[in-house]
């Protein structure tokens, strides 16, 4: 079996499906997934006492996608059969879990934050990965965030003696001298005794992407992009072990990545291929040589946590305390806008800008948690305690030469708002249940109540704050800010029976909380502009129009089966809430609106083992999310929020040496209400490796049959920002036939 190395408060649950080892061996080791112990409920758990869907993705499956060319994104999308397919680009806006927010952590620590930005992703190499957890559908355990499910993303570790690995690896579809990635790692770890550590320094240099019919990607100026992109991630942990059940584990990353290149995507003379939409002419844009801006695209963290158990204590009880601080500079790419604006007089006018975002969030806090076992009961039980604060700006840029270069060159003349500041302090106690009726049955059940306090301050709405940058008003009333309190209590129950050691069956209820984005619904207003003053109308406050805590609730019916030559795991969901968050076109601001939403369906995979080394197998994703109407009747929900069904399928050989697996995966057609489309795709890849006599080459050619498609982003954008530009300006293609090749060696 595969190695298990414990990580105190580091996720929900996770399972050991297939990996390399596991998939060789032999039938009879199948009760070994029994004795798999996993971390649920915060703490230590079997797998036979988890009433959920649980995954672990383990190193040898990572390695097998990483060191052969497929992102990190695109493996998830892979391997995790309720996640949706991810975009190519820096983002990874809209891949929920189960139709729903994913709450993604580094070893507990939560990568998500109050500001909606989807980055979470965009946060490590996956050099430093030694496995990712995964809990599918609402979670009561962690609260906000986590109402499709959890990924927890843990880092290897130092080990007993001294030890290296190195991977260098490229990536190309060989369309021009510019289509490589280029990527290189090393690193350090070692222990003797009571201390063990690592550190690690993993580089990538990307260049261009081409498409399957050979011409170049656009680059993403929304949720901006990665070609051209570089990106450095330091990471370095210790593990003390100080006797008497007592240990402590550091860990800290510094994470850098960000564009450094000269072409960018050009929009024409005077942006006339992009805007306006109506007249605009789509056939002038191009990347091309000339981008220089002041502000460029880029992720920025630094993160330190430390991990902290303790065994026998307060009358033979585990203590576990987990501190942590994230802090992150996100950059955006410079986009045109136009600001629309109306007299006291009645009159109007329109003032066209160029700007880029800039967000800053710092977020600290800490977990502790107390476990009891007795003999058939056990009891977990424990508070967290966070605060965040988020502040960001908008960087104005020449708007005659931003023109004029066709949306190219960049120089900053002036910096404004961009969204209201604001703090979030978190305060939450939880008690878990389990009690083991019998051989076979298993009850969990659950309670957590959740504090949120939001402090937002007084702003200036970001259109005003614009306009007066270009001597348009002197003067603006400010939209007050104030604070809001949230309480909220999250349940879940959930039963286990074990028919036996390969065969379990499970049924849930269990509930989740989100708040939406203070920044994108706060600090939004109503003016009109008397003589040099912005007179406020009406604005979006705490103290009138206060933001509701969505709570989903889900319930769930699933089995899994482990051994007699296969491994199945499968569950029914229906997940659904009262509220829901609608995009507001062209400010693309956010609105709460009474309005129920469900989703549901079944999400499931299948490893089938054969004789000779070969293995086949698939997963499953069939997902339908629904509105309610002004009429009470269900009705298909909006392409930019509903999830897209999936299915993978894969079958592969191991030998004693070589190693291969064709996988195939398609996404399916999607339509809304309002007969907007999502398209279908299939992409199909070959990975491999080859065991050398020191080291190993690994290999990849992702879409193999070079299939020419737009990505799920690349359709739900030309929706979503339709309306300020020619939808082909966010018509982000799928990179067409592209061949990975790296070389590993742990020494």
């Amino acid at each position: 079996m595969s190695s298990l190395h414990f990580a105190p408060l580091a996720t929900a649950v996770f399972v050991a499906l297939s990996s390399h080892s596991a998939l060789a061996a032999d039938a009879a080791d199948a009760t070994e997934l029994e004795r798999v112990v996993a971390v649920g409920s915060r703490t230590p758990q079997s797998i036979s006492a988890i009433p959920g869907t649980v995954w672990v993705i383990d190193q040898a499956q990572l390695e097998e996608q990483f060191r052969a060319g497929v992102p990190l994104k695109e493996a998830l999308s892979q391997l995790i059969p309720g996640l949706d397919i991810g975009p190519q680009g820096r983002t990874n806006a809209g891949q929920n879990l189960r139709g729903r927010s994913v709450l993604v952590m580094i070893d507990g620590v939560s990568l998500n934050s109050s500001r909606a930005i989807s980055r979470q992703f965009d946060s490590i190499d996956p050099f430093n990965i030694e496995r990712i957890e995964v809990l599918s559908g609402a979670s009561a355990i962690y609260g906000g965030g986590a109402t499709g499910g959890i990924i927890n993303i843990i880092t290897k570790r130092g080990g007993e003696g001294l030890a290296f690995e190195t991977e260098v690896g490229v990536r190309s579809g060989f369309e021009s001298g510019s289509d490589h990635d280029l990527r290189v790692a090393q690193s350090i770890s070692g222990g003797n005794g009571p201390l063990a550590g690592r550190l690690a320094v993993a580089y990538q240099d990307n260049g261009a992407a081409y498409d399957a019919n050979g011409k170049q990607v656009l680059m993403d100026i929304t949720q901006t992009d990665l070609q051209y992109n570089r990106s450095l991630d330091v990471m370095g942990n210790l593990d003390f072990d100080f006797g008497d059940g007592k240990t402590l584990r550091l860990t800290g990353q510094v994470y850098d990545s960000g564009y450094d290149g000269d072409r960018g995507l050009y929009l024409g003379p005077n942006l006339s291929g992009a805007i306006p939409a109506a007249t605009a002419r789509p056939e002038l844009i191009e990347v091309r040589d000339g981008f220089d801006s002041d502000v460029e695209p880029q992720s920025r963290r630094r993160q330190v946590n430390a991990d902290f158990h303790a065994q026998d204590v307060l009358g033979g009880q585990h203590f576990y305390l987990q501190a942590f601080a994230r802090s992150e500079k996100l950059d955006f790419h410079p986009f045109p806008g136009t600001f629309s604006y109306r007299r006291v007089d009645t009159t109007r006018g329109s003032l066209p800008y160029y700007s880029a975002s800039k967000q800053n969030t710092d977020l600290s806090g800490f977990k502790a948690v107390l476990e009891k076992q007795w003999d058939n009961f056990g009891l977990t039980y424990g508070f967290d305690v966070d605060h965040e604060t988020f502040d960001s700006s908008q960087a104005l840029f020449d708007i005659r030469q931003a023109f004029a270069s066709g949306g190219l060159v960049m120089r900053q003349v002036a910096e404004v708002g961009r969204y209201p500041k604001y703090t979030v302090d978190g305060t939450s106690g939880f008690i878990q249940a389990q009690w083991q009726v019998s051989d076979a049955l298993r009850l969990n059940a659950g309670w957590r109540h959740q504090q949120t306090k939001i402090e937002v301050g007084d702003f200036v709405a970001t259109g005003q704050q614009t306009a007066m940058a270009n001597n348009i008003g002197t003067s603006a009333d400010a939209i007050a800010g104030g604070r809001n309190d949230y309480d909220v209590d999250l349940f879940n129950v959930g039963a286990v029976w074990a028919f036996d050691k390969q065969h379990q069956l499970w049924a849930n209820y269990t509930e989740g909380f989100q708040v939406p984005d203070p920044g994108k619904y706060y600090g939004q207003g109503a003016y009109v502009l008397d003589g040099a003053h912005w007179r406020l109308l009406n604005g979006v406050g705490v103290s009138n129009e206060p933001l509701d805590g969505i709570k989903t609730k889900q319930v769930e019916i699933g089995w899994r089966q482990y051994g007699e030559g296969f491994d199945l795991q499968a569950a029914a969901f229906y997940a659904w809430s009262d509220r829901d968050i609608v995009l507001v076109p062209v400010t693309l601001a956010i609105d709460q609106i009474e309005r129920k939403v469900r989703n549901f369906g079944v999400e499931a995979q299948l490893t089938w083992r054969l004789h000779g080394g070969w293995q086949v197998g698939g997963n499953l994703l069939a997902i339908r999310t629904e509105n309610e109407n002004d009429a009470g009747d269900w009705e298909r929900a909006a392409v930019t929020d509903a999830s897209p069904s999936k299915l993978g399928a894969f079958a592969g050989w191991e030998g004693e040496r070589i190693g291969v697996r064709l996988q195939a995966l398609r996404s399916f057609d999607l339509k809304d209400g309002d007969d907007r489309e999502l398209d279908g795709y299939t992409t199909i890849d070959l990975v491999g490796h080859w065991q050398l006599p020191k080291g190993t080459l690994n290999f990849g050619v992702q879409n193999l049959l070079d299939e020419d498609y737009t990505t799920i982003w690349g359709q739900r954008a030309q929706v979503y920002y339709g309306a300020l530009a020619a939808k082909e300006t966010f018509d982000f293609r799928g990179r067409g036939r592209t061949f990975g090749l790296s070389y590993s060696i742990r020494y």
